[in-house]
C-alpha cells in the first residue's frame, strides 16, 4: 500500500521544516526549558503530524521492511533492561517507562537546553549508572558504546571550557524505556542528551537502531578531566577518503556545492517526516569495487550496533546498493571541512562539519564541531513500520 500525503500536507511539512531553528537559537522542550518558545512550537507542530517517515517525494515505498527472524538473540538486551528497571524508584519509573507506541520516541533533540523525560545519569546512583551502561552495552558494539561515552565526556569538557554547568556536563543524559522488555512483544529504549540520541527498537530478534544522532563540540579534548578524548575521526576520514577515491567525473557528479555552509544537515530532531530528494551520484554508476568501498563506509556507521544485528542491517542495505546515492559539499583537501550524505530507500546517513556554537562563534564551519544523523527512511525509524505490521497482525 502506498502512503501519500495530500498536497496541503506537503506544504505544511515544508513550512514546518523551514521554521526549525538552529542549535544556536533552539532551546527548551515541550514541557518547559529555558526560553525556546520557537523550539516548543516546532515540537508541538511536528508531533501534531502523524508519523510518516523520511521520503524523497512524500510517497512511502511499500514492502521494504518485514517481520522476520534474524537468528540474532535479543535476550541480553531484555535482561539488561529488566535489571535497570528494577533498580529504579517508583518515582523514577513514572518518568522513565512509556507505552511502546508513545510519542516519547519522537521527543529527542540535540540541543543542551531540552527538557527530557526519563532518569538522568546525573540523578542515578552508582549502581544505577552501571546498569544503564550495561543496557547500552547490550545493544551497542564496543566501539558504539565507547563513542557514546566519549560524547558524554566531551560534553563535560565543553562545560569546563565555558565554565558553565547549566545544560552542559558529562551526566546530563537520559534513559527512557518504551514497552515492556520481551522476547516476543515490541519494546525498546532511548538514550538522549546533548549531541547524542540513540533510539533502539526491538521486536522478537529484530532490531531497528534509528534515528541516531551523534556529534560533539569540541570533537577533541586538549585539556581538562577528559584530555585526549576524541570522536568521529573514522567517520570523517573514511568519508573523505571515499570521495577522493572517486574518479574526476564521479566526484563532479557527487558534488552538490564547493562552498561549505555553517550547517548543511537536514534530518535532525523533529524532522521525522522530512521530504528530501536523493542527490549526488547514484551507485549504479559505480564499479563493483567502488560499490564495495561505499558499503565499507556505510559499515563504519552501522557497526555502532552489536555485530550480529549490524550484519543483518548491512545485508539489507547492500540489497539496495544500486539505488544508493552519495553526495558531497565542500572541498577535498586533507584539512577541508565538508558534508556528505548517503541515501537509499532503507538508509539515510549525513555527516556535517558545523560552525562553532558552544565555543567561540566565528560563523565558519570547523572540524571541531560535528553533527551526524542515521535514519531509516520510508517509515521504519523507531521501528514504526514493523510496529504497524505487528499491531495489524495482533489486533492491539
Amino acid at each position: 500500500m502506498k502512503l501519500t500525503p495530500s498536497p496541503l500536507h506537503l506544504i505544511v511539512l515544508s513550512l514546518l521544516f523551514s521554521l526549525i531553528p538552529s542549535e544556536s537559537t533552539a532551546q527548551g522542550k515541550g514541557k518547559g526549558g529555558k526560553g525556546g518558545k520557537g523550539r516548543v512550537d516546532v515540537e508541538k507542530a511536528a508531533l501534531a503530524e502523524p508519523f510518516f517517515g523520511l521520503t524523497t517525494d512524500g510517497t512511502v515505498i511499500p514492502d521494504l521492511f518485514s517481520i522476520e527472524a534474524t537468528g540474532v538473540s535479543t535476550e541480553t538486551v531484555k535482561t539488561a533492561a529488566e535489571a535497570f528497571i528494577s533498580s529504579l524508584t517508583e518515582e523514577q519509573k513514572k518518568k522513565t517507562l512509556f507505552p511502546v507506541d508513545d510519542d516519547e520516541w519522537r521527543k529527542w533533540a540535540n540541543q543542551h537546553h531540552y527538557v527530557r523525560q526519563g532518569v538522568s545519569f546525573e540523578e542515578m546512583n552508582d549502581d544505577q549508572r552501571e546498569l544503564a551502561f550495561a543496557l547500552m552495552q547490550s545493544g551497542l558494539s564496543a566501539r558504539g558504546f565507547q563513542n557514546a561515552r566519549d560524547i558524554m565526556k566531551l560534553n563535560g569538557t565543553l562545560a569546563e571550557l565555558k565554565n558553565t554547568w547549566d545544560g552542559y556536563g558529562e551526566w546530563l543524559y537520559h534513559i527512557t524505556i518504551m514497552g515492556e522488555p520481551s522476547l516476543t512483544e515490541p519494546w525498546g529504549w532511548q538514550f538522549d542528551g546533548h549531541h547524542a540520541a540513540i533510539n533502539y527498537f526491538i521486536l522478537g530478534d529484530q532490531v531497528v537502531m534509528s534515528p541516531v544522532f551523534i556529534g560533539s563540540e569540541p570533537v577533541r579534548a586538549t585539556s581538562g578531566k577528559h584530555k585526549g578524548t576524541v570522536i568521529m575521526q573514522e567517520e570523517q576520514d573514511r568519508g573523505l577518503a571515499f570521495m577522493k577515491s572517486l574518479s574526476t567525473d564521479e566526484q563532479a557528479s557527487a558534488l552538490i556545492a564547493t562552498q561549505k555552509e555553517g550547517t548543511n544537515a537536514v534530518a535532525e530532531a523533529f524532522k521525522d517526516n522530512l521530504i528530501t530528494d536523493s542527490v549526488g551520484i547514484k551507485a549504479d554508476k559505480f564499479s563493483d569495487e567502488t560499490k564495495a568501498r561505499l558499503l565499507d563506509l556505510i559499515a563504519v556507521w552501522i557497526n555502532h550496533q552489536k555485530e550480529g544485528h549490524a550484519k543483518v542491517r548491512l545485508s539489507e542495505i547492500a540489497s539496495h546498493i544500486d539505488d544508493t546515492y552519495f553526495a558531497w559539499i565542500g572541498e577535498t583537501s586533507d584539512d577541508s571541512v565538508f558534508y556528505y550524505r548517503i541515501q537509499s530507500p532503507v538508509i539515510f546517513i549525513e555527516f556535517d562539519h558545523q560552525r562553532p556554537i558552544g565555543l567561540e562563534r566565528t560563523g565558519i564551519p570547523t572540524r571541531d564541531h560535528i553533527h551526524a544523523v542515521i535514519r531509516t527512511p520510508n517509515g521504519n525509524d523507531y521501528g514504526k513500520d514493523l510496529l504497524r505490521q505487528h499491531f495489524k497482525d495482533h489486533h492491539h
